[in-house]
Protein backbone atom coordinates (compact mmCIF):
# COMPACT_ATOMS: atom_id res chain seq x y z
CA UNK A 1 0.00 0.00 0.00
CA UNK A 2 2.92 2.07 0.57
CA UNK A 3 3.33 3.10 -3.45
CA UNK A 4 0.01 5.13 -2.43
CA UNK A 5 1.91 7.57 0.00
CA UNK A 6 2.83 11.17 -0.40
CA UNK A 7 4.37 13.97 1.46
CA UNK A 8 1.53 16.21 3.38
CA UNK A 9 2.08 19.64 5.11
CA UNK A 10 0.68 19.96 8.98
CA UNK A 11 0.41 23.26 10.45
CA UNK A 12 0.88 23.10 14.08
CA UNK A 13 1.07 25.34 17.28
CA UNK A 14 4.63 27.61 17.46
CA UNK A 15 7.39 25.29 19.75
CA UNK A 16 4.85 22.08 19.82
CA UNK A 17 6.62 20.55 16.61
CA UNK A 18 8.56 17.76 18.67
CA UNK A 19 5.52 16.87 20.63
CA UNK A 20 3.22 16.91 17.59
CA UNK A 21 5.66 14.57 16.05
CA UNK A 22 5.95 12.46 19.10
CA UNK A 23 2.40 12.08 19.55
CA UNK A 24 1.59 10.97 16.08
CA UNK A 25 4.93 8.48 16.19
CA UNK A 26 2.41 6.52 19.34
CA UNK A 27 -0.48 6.80 17.90
CA UNK A 28 0.77 5.15 14.90
CA UNK A 29 2.19 2.57 16.92
CA UNK A 30 -0.54 1.75 18.93
CA UNK A 31 -2.78 1.58 16.28
CA UNK A 32 -0.40 -0.87 13.95
CA UNK A 33 -0.66 2.45 11.13
CA UNK A 34 3.09 1.95 10.23
CA UNK A 35 2.38 1.03 6.80
CA UNK A 36 0.03 4.40 6.38
CA UNK A 37 1.92 6.75 7.71
CA UNK A 38 5.28 6.10 6.67
CA UNK A 39 7.73 9.05 8.19
CA UNK A 40 7.42 12.32 9.95
CA UNK A 41 9.85 14.77 9.86
CA UNK A 42 10.70 18.21 10.98
CA UNK A 43 13.20 19.68 8.49
CA UNK A 44 16.12 20.66 10.65
CA UNK A 45 18.99 22.63 9.28
CA UNK A 46 22.59 23.16 11.02
CA UNK A 47 23.55 27.08 11.27
CA UNK A 48 26.54 29.07 12.58
CA UNK A 49 25.46 31.90 15.36
CA UNK A 50 27.91 34.53 17.11
CA UNK A 51 26.87 36.35 19.80
CA UNK A 52 27.86 39.51 21.03
CA UNK A 53 30.83 38.90 22.65
CA UNK A 54 32.04 37.35 19.15
CA UNK A 55 32.03 33.46 20.04
CA UNK A 56 30.21 31.54 17.16
CA UNK A 57 28.43 28.26 17.58
CA UNK A 58 26.46 25.54 15.80
CA UNK A 59 22.69 25.07 16.68
CA UNK A 60 19.94 23.05 15.18
CA UNK A 61 17.52 25.36 13.73
CA UNK A 62 13.73 24.40 12.46
CA UNK A 63 13.49 25.17 8.47
CA UNK A 64 9.87 25.79 8.58
CA UNK A 65 8.76 26.41 12.20
CA UNK A 66 5.22 25.39 12.78
CA UNK A 67 5.30 22.83 10.21
CA UNK A 68 5.55 19.01 10.51
CA UNK A 69 6.00 17.32 7.45
CA UNK A 70 4.22 13.30 7.17
CA UNK A 71 4.44 10.55 4.49
CA UNK A 72 1.04 9.58 4.36
CA UNK A 73 -1.62 7.14 2.54
CA UNK A 74 -4.53 10.13 2.83
CA UNK A 75 -7.66 8.24 4.24
CA UNK A 76 -10.34 9.40 6.59
CA UNK A 77 -8.90 7.40 9.50
CA UNK A 78 -5.44 8.99 9.41
CA UNK A 79 -6.64 12.33 8.48
CA UNK A 80 -8.75 11.91 11.63
CA UNK A 81 -5.22 10.43 13.42
CA UNK A 82 -3.52 13.82 12.57
CA UNK A 83 -5.82 16.39 12.80
CA UNK A 84 -6.49 15.48 16.27
CA UNK A 85 -3.41 15.50 17.50
CA UNK A 86 -2.89 18.02 20.86
CA UNK A 87 -0.82 20.73 18.91
CA UNK A 88 -2.01 20.20 15.13
CA UNK A 89 -4.17 23.29 13.77
CA UNK A 90 -4.48 21.51 10.26
CA UNK A 91 -3.65 20.45 7.30
CA UNK A 92 -1.87 22.77 4.44
CA UNK A 93 -4.45 22.73 1.75
CA UNK A 94 -7.93 24.14 1.34
CA UNK A 95 -10.62 23.90 3.96
CA UNK A 96 -11.13 20.22 4.87
CA UNK A 97 -8.37 19.06 2.34
CA UNK A 98 -4.93 18.46 2.45
CA UNK A 99 -2.88 19.01 -0.60
CA UNK A 100 0.03 16.77 -1.14
CA UNK A 101 3.24 18.09 -1.58
CA UNK A 102 5.02 17.59 -5.33
CA UNK A 103 7.22 15.81 -6.27
CA UNK A 104 9.24 18.72 -7.16
CA UNK A 105 8.60 20.35 -3.76
CA UNK A 106 10.15 16.63 -2.14
CA UNK A 107 13.23 16.70 -3.83
CA UNK A 108 14.09 20.62 -3.38
CA UNK A 109 13.58 20.53 0.20
CA UNK A 110 16.03 16.92 0.26
CA UNK A 111 12.91 14.97 1.81
CA UNK A 112 13.43 12.25 -0.27
CA UNK A 113 16.35 11.71 -3.52
CA UNK A 114 15.54 11.25 -7.07
CA UNK A 115 18.51 8.88 -8.05
CA UNK A 116 19.45 7.92 -11.77
CA UNK A 117 22.30 5.55 -12.35
CA UNK A 118 23.82 7.14 -15.81
CA UNK A 119 25.01 4.23 -17.77
CA UNK A 120 26.41 7.04 -20.67
CA UNK A 121 28.87 9.02 -21.14
CA UNK A 122 29.88 11.96 -23.27
CA UNK A 123 30.35 11.13 -27.09
CA UNK A 124 27.82 7.31 -26.63
CA UNK A 125 25.00 6.55 -28.86
CA UNK A 126 21.84 6.59 -26.86
CA UNK A 127 18.39 6.07 -27.66
CA UNK A 128 15.52 8.54 -26.25
CA UNK A 129 13.10 6.16 -24.54
CA UNK A 130 10.63 8.65 -23.11
CA UNK A 131 8.71 11.91 -24.47
CA UNK A 132 7.72 13.58 -28.11
CA UNK A 133 11.25 12.27 -29.16
CA UNK A 134 10.84 8.35 -28.15
CA UNK A 135 12.67 6.28 -30.62
CA UNK A 136 15.38 8.35 -31.99
CA UNK A 137 18.77 8.27 -31.70
CA UNK A 138 21.60 10.68 -30.73
CA UNK A 139 25.05 11.04 -29.01
CA UNK A 140 25.12 12.44 -25.82
CA UNK A 141 26.77 15.73 -25.78
CA UNK A 142 26.23 16.94 -22.00
CA UNK A 143 25.54 15.17 -18.49
CA UNK A 144 24.38 17.28 -15.72
CA UNK A 145 23.82 14.35 -13.54
CA UNK A 146 22.97 17.27 -10.52
CA UNK A 147 20.36 18.93 -12.26
CA UNK A 148 19.12 15.41 -13.56
CA UNK A 149 20.07 16.71 -17.25
CA UNK A 150 21.17 15.47 -20.32
CA UNK A 151 21.96 17.02 -24.18
CA UNK A 152 22.00 14.81 -26.78
CA UNK A 153 22.49 15.84 -30.61
CA UNK A 154 20.00 14.27 -32.53
CA UNK A 155 19.46 14.78 -36.64
CA UNK A 156 16.36 16.11 -37.48
CA UNK A 157 15.47 17.76 -40.45
CA UNK A 158 19.14 17.29 -42.02
CA UNK A 159 20.08 19.43 -39.17
CA UNK A 160 21.92 18.40 -35.94
CA UNK A 161 19.87 19.78 -32.98
CA UNK A 162 21.04 19.91 -29.30
CA UNK A 163 17.54 17.80 -27.13
CA UNK A 164 17.85 18.85 -23.48
CA UNK A 165 16.68 15.40 -21.84
CA UNK A 166 16.00 14.14 -18.08
CA UNK A 167 19.08 11.24 -17.31
CA UNK A 168 16.21 8.69 -17.02
CA UNK A 169 14.96 9.43 -20.74
CA UNK A 170 17.76 8.22 -22.62
CA UNK A 171 18.91 4.77 -22.80
CA UNK A 172 22.51 3.39 -24.46
CA UNK A 173 22.25 1.45 -27.55
CA UNK A 174 22.90 -1.87 -27.12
Amino acid sequence: MAEGAKWYVVHTYSGYENAVKTSIEKFVVGRNMEDMILRIEIPMETVTEVNEAGVSKEVARKVFPGYVLLKMIMTDETWHLVRNVRGVTGFVGTANKAIPLTDEEVLAMGMETHEVVVKYHIGDHVRIADGPLVGRTGVVEEIEADKDRVTVMISMLGREIPVDLNLDQVEVLG
